[in-house]
């Protein structure tokens, strides 16, 4: 059985070719984000189903197919995984809890609305948590742990190169979530990985807001801080951190 695709892959080269699905009460819905079976096989192993279809949904979110306002059935999105509807709501159900879909009685899930407010107060917390704890690591931590953390920063170059918001997405909280872990806080990393995933949804428009020059010029922000964090350079730490944080907006 051929192993789920890569996050963010299919994804970005469909673009806007996924076809129409009918959904429950729902006479036509927008394209349906999704893989399509190969040779008649699901391309989702029954393995951790669940998960498997909450990351397809988050990639789908961030590369702007699930549509800001748009209602999708979870029978329409199982048929499109090649999975039962049950693993589809129990993924948005969850997402639903993250704020990134509303439940639409009968229906289905709405996909949450979300404007340039929104995002504006998104990365004020963002700075609020992050500023401080940065500034903090970059008097404590040795040069060698900031060392080990080129390889994350070199990943989200060669993601941005691919010009796939998706991919970038992932590999950009990977990098994040690798210098937040030095602070030795589970309830701190957790909480600002959830603000930044939040923060990479789309708009209202549901277009992606960043092109593959904005991803690079974002990339090449973690390696810049890397940087000055094994210069112990503070100045500089303080200026990129909000830099960069407000620039993912």
């Amino acid at each position: 059985m051929p192993a789920r695709p890569r996050p963010g892959g299919e994804a970005c080269e469909r673009g806007t070719s996924a076809a129409a699905a009918r959904g429950e009460h729902t006479h036509s819905e927008p394209p349906v984000p999704g893989p399509r079976p190969v040779d008649g096989r699901p391309v989702i192993r029954r393995a951790s189903v669940r998960r498997q279809v909450l990351d397809a949904l988050r990639t789908a979110l961030v590369a702007g197919e699930l549509e800001p306002g748009e209602v999708y059935s979870a029978p329409a999105l199982g048929e499109r995984f090649g999975v039962s509807a049950t693993p589809v709501r129990e993924a948005m159900q969850h997402l639903a809890q993250e704020g990134a879909v509303e439940v639409v009685p009968n229906r289905g899930f709405r996909v949450v609305v979300r404007g340039a407010r929104e995002l504006a107060e998104l990365t004020e917390v963002r700075a609020l948590i992050e500023i401080p704890v940065m500034m903090r690591l970059a008097r404590t931590v040795p040069a060698e742990r900031w060392v080990e953390l080129r390889p994350l920063a070199e990943a989200t170059v060669l993601a941005a190169s691919s010009g796939c918001p998706a991919v970038y997405a992932e590999s950009d909280r990977a990098f994040h979530r690798g210098v937040l872990a030095l602070a030795g806080n589970e309830q701190l990393a957790r909480v600002a990985e959830d603000l930044h995933r939040r923060a990479q949804w789309p708009l209202v428009d549901g277009r992606v807001s960043h092109g593959r020059a904005d991803l690079l010029a974002d990339a090449t922000e973690h390696t810049a801080l890397l940087e000055a964090l094994i210069a112990q350079d503070l100045v500089l730490v303080q200026q990129l951190v909000r830099e960069h944080v407000a620039g993912a907006a």
